[in-house]
């Protein structure tokens, strides 16, 4: 099953929008990928769980691809790597993730962008690219998120779309190996900042 995974690409969305472009991860993205990750190691580790000792190895990459795989066939997650509008340079990842269906149609959202091409938009754009999908396409009435209260770049990307503080939630998630506050944002339909994107 996992050699499958990894020779078959995941096909899903195509979210443009905002001068960039969201698609699934392939297995043909793994070199960009780990590079960039690799080298902004440093400027991530501060805001994301801790990174496994083989994080950016072609073996766990492969075991992304499949779990990616498996939570788009559910209906569970929609994973995207954002790349400028051409479609070819990578800048860093997006997904909606904890999709939950019946009386909270909600999903959560996070993302992270390279260090080399940090406060250009990128982050903006394709949280305003995401959000638009989940309401059009997937129908959602409600997209979550959370951020460190340290973390103002990524406040700031959240407050640009529309998203509203509602308030801060004590040792909410584990960060870099220790239980961290994190400031949680919602946003609804109305309140969302769209522009024109069209999923392909």
């Amino acid at each position: 099953m996992a050699l499958l995974d990894w020779m078959t690409d995941a096909t899903g969305p195509v979210v443009e929008g905002h001068g960039t472009l969201l698609r699934p991860p392939r297995a043909g993205d793994y070199a960009q990928w780990a590079d960039m990750r690799e080298r902004s190691r440093d400027y991530l580790q501060p805001w994301e769980p801790a990174w496994p000792d083989d994080d950016l190895s072609r073996a766990a990459y492969r075991r992304r691809l499949g779990i990616y795989a498996r939570e788009m066939e559910l209906g569970h997650a929609w994973p995207f790597f954002i790349f400028d509008g051409t479609g070819r340079n990578l800048k860093g990842a997006i997904t909606l993730s904890n999709v939950r269906r019946g009386v909270a149609e909600t999903a959560t959202l996070g993302y992270w962008i390279g260090q080399s091409v940090s406060g250009q938009g990128h982050a903006t754009a394709a949280v305003r690219a995401c959000t638009r999908f989940a309401f059009t396409s997937l129908k959602l009435h409600r997209i979550e998120a959370s951020c460190l209260p340290t973390n103002l770049a990524s406040r700031r990307v959240l407050e640009k779309a529309g998203f509203r503080n509602e308030g801060l939630a004590k040792a909410y998630l584990k960060i870099n190996g220790r239980w961290a506050d994190h400031l949680l944002f919602g946003l609804l339909p109305e309140d969302a900042e769209h522009g024109d994107v069209s999923p392909t």
